[in-house]
């Protein structure tokens, strides 16, 4: 995908149509292009080659925007970092991942490279800023900089897995330009399309809008941090008319509309995924925000997008409880997108199960913007992608209709406010405290967050050690969202 033809398409389409909004910043399409240029040239300054991975620490905002066309454009494999990471977490991925280079809002680098508070040693030298954008060159000892990318590698997504372990998600050029294709198409967007950027841009649950919102010449509006009243102002205010949250979002904007008794006259479609939705809440979106709901199902390895709950003219035509109740399933698949459900059929087999049938199975996917595997972790990748395949992990169902519907997921994991917590990750940490014999880590009903994250502890001696200690310690490990809410002391 070739990320100035994005650009220039879009510029020559709306000459004079507004290209991003940031705060109280208003660009158009040329001026991003040169903010492109830009950014583009300071990671080269710092060291950075075709190929070469760069780390990228922002908040939602047009810089951030800026990198991602700037990365692609010199070549380089850009690694967003989650900015709710610890530093020993961000530590794993920028030497795993062998970046050269750190890019990102002043604060953020700084956290990262300076002071007693930084990974000691990370940084070759100090930052250098230029308007409020800091890059630093990192030193490897192990010469996984120089390690080469793969072909027509774009980004390193990084998600962790069941051993607790961080994962590299390599997504190519290809995969970037074949879901740019099909969300335009499953989705309709236009030149008048005003996207929120409102889930943070480090997860594909927004970063993937970053292509598609550009090719349709659309604007991009930022929410540097997700609260539901200024998410309602700003819908308001910038004319918002698609945009896509994560289920804990979803429910704040729709208490919003609750409270304020107003609709949000310009959105014409929400979008959200990463955890079951009620058939309620759909209605709701649709009397309290005057809108369409569309759910989505899709994974990192996958783009993201693999499914969209989108009716077709035999599902319209269904009684209105009907539709609310596939509004609110996992969808059929994308254009593009050949799904299964499989069952095992002996010693290295797997049968698919028919449509209609109640068999509960695994979700297996192929197709164009499906990853090629994990960086750097063959083992992974062997396990994930078998038969011209990738394994999804999740258990679902088809019916008739091709309507998917998961039921359950095969690896042991929580979902939490959208983000994925491995309980084998968090159980690895619990077990590091001295004071801790057995540990299980679940997930446990929350209205706000969909899944909460609760542990069960047997003390080594009685008496030893208190729930809130245990959270501490953990919080000072591993992202805050990874972490127990509750913990239940047990004999």
């Amino acid at each position: 995908m070739d990320p100035l033809a994005l650009l220039e398409e879009a510029a020559r389409r709306r000459p004079r149509g507004v290209a991003a909004r940031c705060g109280p910043l208003a660009i158009g399409y040329a001026d991003l292009r040169a903010h492109v240029s830009r950014i583009g040239r300071l990671m080269a300054e710092a060291g950075a080659r075709p190929g070469d991975r760069v780390a990228a620490l922002f908040p939602n905002c047009h810089l951030f925007l800026a990198c991602y066309f700037g990365a692609l454009e010199r070549g380089f494999v850009l690694v967003p970092l989650n900015l709710r990471l610890s530093l020993l977490e961000i530590d794993a991925i920028l030497k795993h991942s062998g970046a050269r280079v750190l890019i990102g809002e002043r604060a953020l680098v700084g956290g990262v490279t300076e002071g007693e508070t930084g990974v000691a040693g990370l940084a070759a030298a100090a930052p250098t800023v230029t308007d409020g954008v800091a890059v630093a060159p990192l030193r490897t000892s192990d010469g996984s900089a120089d390690e080469p990318s793969p072909d027509g590698a774009a980004h390193l997504y990084y998600t962790s897995g069941t051993t607790g372990a961080a994962k590299g998600v390599i997504l190519t050029r290809g995969n970037l330009a074949a879901h740019v294709e099909m969300t335009l198409e499953e989705l309709g967007f236009h030149e008048n399309d005003v996207w929120l950027h409102a889930a943070p841009m480090f997860h594909l649950a927004d970063a993937w809008a970053v292509w598609s919102v550009t090719a349709a010449a659309g604007t991009h509006v930022f929410l540097p941090r997700f609260e539901a009243a200024a998410a309602f102002d700003l819908c308001a205010e910038a004319g918002v008319t698609v945009t896509n949250l994560v289920p804990t979002m979803l429910r704040g904007l729709l208490a919003e509309a609750e409270r304020r008794d107003r609709r949000l006259p310009t959105l014409r479609l929400l979008l959200s995924g990463g955890a079951p939705i009620a058939p309620r809440t759909v209605a709701q979106v649709a009397d309290r925000l005057g809108c369409e709901y569309v759910q989505t199902y899709g994974l990192t390895e996958t783009s993201p997008f693999l499914t969209f709950s989108l009716l077709d003219e035999e599902m319209r035509r269904l009684p209105a409880e009907e539709r609310l109740r596939y509004r609110a399933r996992t969808g059929r698949p994308a254009r593009g997108i050949e799904l299964r459900v499989v069952r095992p059929a002996g010693v290295g087999r797997l049968e698919e199960v028919p449509a209609d049938d109640a068999t509960v199975g695994e979700v297996v996917v192929r197709g164009p913007t499906v990853s090629p595997g994990y960086w750097r972790n063959e083992a992974a990748t062997r396990e994930a992608f078998r038969d011209g395949w990738f394994h999804t992990g999740d258990l679902g169902t088809l019916d008739r209709r091709g309507s998917l519907n998961l039921v359950d997921r095969a690896k042991d994991v929580v979902i939490t406010g959208g983000e994925t917590v491995y309980s084998t990750e968090v159980e690895h940490v619990l077990y590091e405290h001295p004071a801790v014999r057995e540990a299980a880590v679940f997930g446990v009903p929350d209205e706000s967050w969909g899944e909460a994250v609760r542990a069960a502890v047997v003390p080594a001696s009685p008496g030893g050690v208190a729930p809130g200690e245990l959270i501490e310690f953990c919080r000072a490990r591993i992202a805050h969202y990874k972490c127990p809410r509750a913990i239940d002391l047990l004999e």
